[in-house]
């Protein structure tokens, strides 16, 4: 569904991502996972269109995607939960999730989108009319989460969601990923969170300072020395 092919992206000086290749399956959990300011959030931000490659190829269902416009990947299905929520807080639940839909012109659409979404996080429905800025951060994270499906992706790319969470819902955001990858949507998840993004994923992919240094399937990556003492704790 998705493949990445010698990724190079670049901050004026800063070369950000150093030729990275990687490959995501349709119907697929694939977790990239690495230190902070190691490449994760970059990469995820070329892919939907956030920032411009230097060099490399993004395909996308066997089309070249690097460099469209971020509305153009939206429309094309994929879409993105950023890191830190990003919810408009001086709009309402609702509202938030409105503009999630925002390239869906058809009404009954946009209904069955908002009842899709309230049955998977039924904690949004209870605060439709509440300001965004007022929830907590496990709710934010969740309206993050609704506001990318309104717009029904086949890919979702998932930017940290467990970012400044209680454990307790660290591991409900996590079943809700498994959840949303159960009905069909594929997910790219970057995570720092190494223990939950592998208890999820199929496939893996650790990048270190733009590169990555090792891939294999998840199974294989928790019982790696190297992944162990680097982000697990052993």
């Amino acid at each position: 569904m998705l493949k990445i092919e010698n990724l190079n992206v670049k901050y004026g000086a800063i070369h950000a991502l150093k030729g990275i290749s990687l490959s995501v399956d349709e119907g697929a959990v694939v977790t990239l996972i690495g230190a902070n300011g190691a490449g994760k959030s970059t990469t995820l931000k070329a892919i939907s269109g956030l920032m411009q490659p230097s060099e490399g190829s993004i395909e996308y269902q066997g089309n070249n995607i690097a460099g469209i416009p971020a509305q153009e990947i939206v429309r094309r299905g994929i879409s993105q939960v950023p890191e830190g929520r990003r919810v408009f807080a001086n709009l309402t639940v609702a509202e938030n999730l409105d503009l999630g839909a925002y390239l869906e012109k058809d009404k009954a659409v946009i209904k069955d989108n908002f009842v899709k979404v309230f049955n998977k996080f039924p904690r949004l429905e209870e605060r439709k009319n509440q300001l965004a800025g007022t929830l907590s951060g496990g709710e934010q994270q969740m309206l993050a989460m609704g506001r990318a499906l309104m717009s029904r992706p086949k890919l979702l790319l998932l930017d940290e969601p467990s970012m400044g969470l209680a454990p307790i819902l660290v591991q409900e955001i996590f079943d809700i990923i498994k959840e949303i990858n159960e009905a069909g949507t594929t997910i790219l998840l970057v995570e720092q969170n190494a223990h939950m993004a592998l208890s999820v994923a199929q496939k893996a992919y650790v990048i270190e300072t733009g590169k990555i240094v090792l891939q294999g399937t998840a199974s294989e990556l928790r019982e790696s020395e190297e992944v162990k003492k680097a982000y697990l704790g052993g």
